[in-house]
């Protein structure tokens, strides 16, 4: 069972919230989960900025409630039938944090090896190249129980630095929205991945596959 809630956010109600960046949504739509462990988070969010306000999403095996700081009227919930999934073909828009990590080398240019003898990665950068990007979506793809269909155009947008605030120190996560059609190929790995989200940075707002069937001949 899986809860998906959309939320409409005017602008001032975002300001007078101090919803000021990704951090700030973070710990704010916690408050959606009140009976939630913050060791137990295990649903996904998304804030798109519209022209006037933000559309907020979440995704969750646990039926949200309606935040204190949200007007009743902005907060629709809707519980997702388990037939949504028996469609073949869905148009979908994921915003990701696709990011590859540094391997970390030694003066003479082999890689640093751990303790298990394998080779130790040091942080993670965002990709920034189209080719690297759609590598990227394609192997998530692959182990995530579906596949870009190769008739429809792939939307790939610019690399976008999201920076926010956490307990006094700047940081940012690099933001690039996919958008397409995919297929189904395993259905049992396709709702896990539907569930858990694709790519990193998941507690920030990536990584929700919004989606809708398309019937294709």
């Amino acid at each position: 069972m899986s809860w998906l809630v959309r939320m409409n956010i005017e602008s001032l109600l975002a300001y007078q919230n101090k919803l000021i960046d990704s951090y700030a949504w973070h710990q704010a739509l916690w408050q959606c989960f009140p009976n939630l462990s913050d060791k137990k988070r295990n649903f996904l969010t998304r804030v798109d900025e519209q022209p006037g306000g933000f559309t907020v999403w979440i995704l969750s095996p646990e039926k949200p409630c309606c935040p204190a700081w949200c007007p009743e009227d902005r907060f629709s919930v809707n519980e997702i039938a388990s037939s949504f999934f028996s469609h073949r073909f869905y148009a979908f828009d994921l915003r990701a944090n696709p990011t590859r990590a540094i391997v970390q080398r030694k003066l003479d240019g082999k890689p640093i090896l751990n303790a298990k003898g394998k080779i130790k990665r040091g942080k993670r950068v965002p990709l920034v190249n189209k080719a690297d990007l759609i590598c990227w979506l394609e192997r998530k793809a692959n182990i995530g129980g579906f596949r870009i269909v190769d008739f429809s155009p792939l939307e790939v947008g610019p690399m976008v630095e999201n920076y926010f605030s956490q307990k006094g120190n700047k940081a940012y996560h690099g933001s690039v929205q996919f958008r397409g059609i995919l297929e189904v190929i395993d259905i049992d790995a396709f709702q896990k991945t539907y569930q858990l989200g694709v790519g990193g940075a998941k507690g920030f707002g990536y990584g929700l596959l919004l989606l809708a069937p398309v019937n294709l001949k």
